[in-house]
This record gives structure tokens, sequence and C-alpha cells, in this order.
């Protein structure tokens, strides 16, 4: 595993960003296509259709978008991970403190919701009010889902040696190895 001061020796062309739910991975994700300039999915655009029910075609359009030569897009969605981990040469897993994830979470998931932002395929967040009566609840999940990441990300990288996986602790260093990203 590599730390984001370790010489950059390579260049990402197939880009996989991993962490928990509120960690940055979307706005990393759309940082680096930019930056990048190439392709970009939000995977949970692919996932989830009207009324929050999963797409038939989820695995699909994940194969297909994948196919391509230079793309940037989530490692989430353990049915499509092993598929995303073949195929990128580069993971970046935001590896930051629970109380920093779940800080973003919240003020996003408040911020969704106080704007009526919707989200994909007309899905809006559920009232705030679910936070107390819905186990499923974005925040609930995301918090109750911290740890799951931890154990899953060292195998990825024994099982696709590909892969570069670098591992960031702290938003600085995301930013740090953006500047040095040519």
């Amino acid at each position: 595993m590599l730390t984001p001061r370790d010489p950059l020796t390579w260049t990402p062309r197939r880009i996989a960003v991993a962490g928990t739910s509120g960690a940055g991975k979307t706005t990393l994700a759309d940082r680096l296509a930019e930056r990048l300039d190439c392709p970009r999915v939000e995977l949970d655009s692919l996932f989830h259709g009207p009324d929050w029910t999963p797409r038939d075609s989820f695995t699909d359009d994940v194969d297909r978008f994948t196919s391509g030569d230079r793309w940037v897009i989530e490692h989430q969605y353990r049915e499509v991970r092993p598929l995303i981990a073949a195929r990128a040469d580069t993971l970046l897993w935001l590896d930051y403190p629970d109380w920093l994830s779940v800080q973003r979470l919240v003020r996003r998931t408040v911020r969704r919701r106080l704007t009526g932002a919707e989200l994909w395929n007309g899905n809006r967040e559920g009232p705030l009010r679910e936070f107390f009566t819905e186990e499923d609840h974005i925040i609930r999940w995301g918090i109750r889902t911290r740890g799951r990441l931890r154990p899953v990300i060292p195998t990825v990288e024994e099982q696709y040696p590909q892969l570069h996986v670098v591992r960031f602790r702290w938003p600085r260093e995301v930013e740090a190895w953006l500047g040095r990203l040519s």
C-alpha cells in the first residue's frame, strides 16, 4: 500500500475512489475527472432508479463504463467492486477518522434535505426526522457501516496486484497528492 508521499511512478488512467459514506468519494472523483479530462460516472446514479429502487441494469452499466481506457468511479457496492478493481489501475482510499466522515455525512445530508436537491433519477433525501425511525436512514447507515471497509482494501490489493493503492488519512494528504498529479 502506498502513502500519499510515495513517488507517483505511474499515470493514473482508470481510477476508483474508496471510502465510507461521507468521506468525499464523489467530490474527489469529480475533481480527478476534471483535472485528468476523463469520463466519470457517479455509481449511485447507476444503482438507484426512481423511488430508490435498484436498477436491473446496474452491473451491465458498470461493466460498460469500466471497459473504457480512462475513467473515474467510486469503489462501492459489493456486487461490482471486483469488476471495478480488476479494471482499475489506481485505487485511492479515503481512510479518514470516523468523526470526520460522519461530520461530512451529516452536513451533506442536511444540506441536500434543506435545498431539496435532486439526487439520482428523481430521488431526494428523506425527511431528517426519519433518522430516529428508519434503520436505513443514510446517517444511521453511515454510522453503522463505518468499519466495514478497513479490512476490505488490503485484500483488494492482494487480489489485484496491478492496483496502485494509495491510502489517505487526512484531506490535506489528498490535496498534496493532487498537487503532484499532472
